[in-house]
């Protein structure tokens, strides 16, 4: 049987697919004279759900927060082809990074904490070396307080997006659902997003990454180049 293939980050891809994309369809094509507001709202959606869809078939690996994406384009596209209230597209656009905050937090009291399968994973960093240098300089203890603090600044930064989603979801999209002005203001919305959002939140997270370097440097002497992960 085939194994599934390798992962590979793709963010300019992402991107393009999953924002740039069905932003240009739902500013540009929604009007009565092309799409329409429906028609739009599909054909946008459809890229990132698409997209999420075959990333997830063919890794065929569980990615939860993968999955809580492709949920939030599903509750999108429900909440403008039902033309529920707009109070609804902000409250599903704040639920969905403070459930994975919330998820963060929760799961340090479980066998599987995601703070590991985010940042201190084989992927990520040579986890055997690092705990092994831990064992023999007797640090362990410090360095599970560490990844605490991480995943406190990890769940920070989920709900930093929490917030600033709503927000911008309650200031831009105010006209109701169904209309071409509701998938322009989604557009936006969607376009904003990212250098409003997606950006300060990464930069959380590779400050986070940095806080857990130093915190591993600090502990095992080991430099960065040794606790990055190499491929083979």
């Amino acid at each position: 049987m085939k194994s599934p293939a390798t992962h590979k980050p793709r963010p300019m891809v992402d991107l393009i697919v999953s924002i740039l994309i069905p932003s240009f369809i739902l500013m540009k094509l929604s009007g009565e004279n092309d799409l329409g507001a429906s028609g739009g709202l599909i054909a946008a959606l459809s890229f990132p759900l698409g997209w999420g869809l075959f990333e997830l078939i063919k890794y065929r690996k569980f990615n939860f927060i993968a999955l809580l994406g492709l949920v939030s384009v599903l509750l999108t596209g429900g909440i403008g082809l039902f033309e529920l209230d707009t109070k609804w597209l902000a409250i599903k656009e704040a639920t969905i990074p403070a459930v994975i905050g919330i998820a963060v937090l929760v799961s340090t009291f479980t066998p599987y904490p995601l703070i590991r399968a985010l940042l201190f994973n084989p992927e990520v960093m040579d986890v055997e070396k690092i705990t092994q240098r831990l064992e023999e300089n007797n640090s362990t203890d410090a360095f599970d307080n560490g990844l605490m603090k991480a995943t406190y600044f990890i769940a920070g930064s989920f709900a930093f997006s929490a917030v600033m989603n709503y927000i911008l979801a309650k200031w831009l999209v105010t006209s109701p659902a169904g209309t071409p002005e509701f998938n322009e203001q989604l557009g936006q919305l969607t376009l904003y997003s990212y250098p409003m959002i997606a950006l300060p939140s990464m930069l959380m997270m590779v400050g986070t990454f940095y806080y857990l370097w130093r915190t591993i440097h600090g502990l095992t002497g080991l430099e960065l180049d040794e606790v990055i992960a190499i491929k083979k």
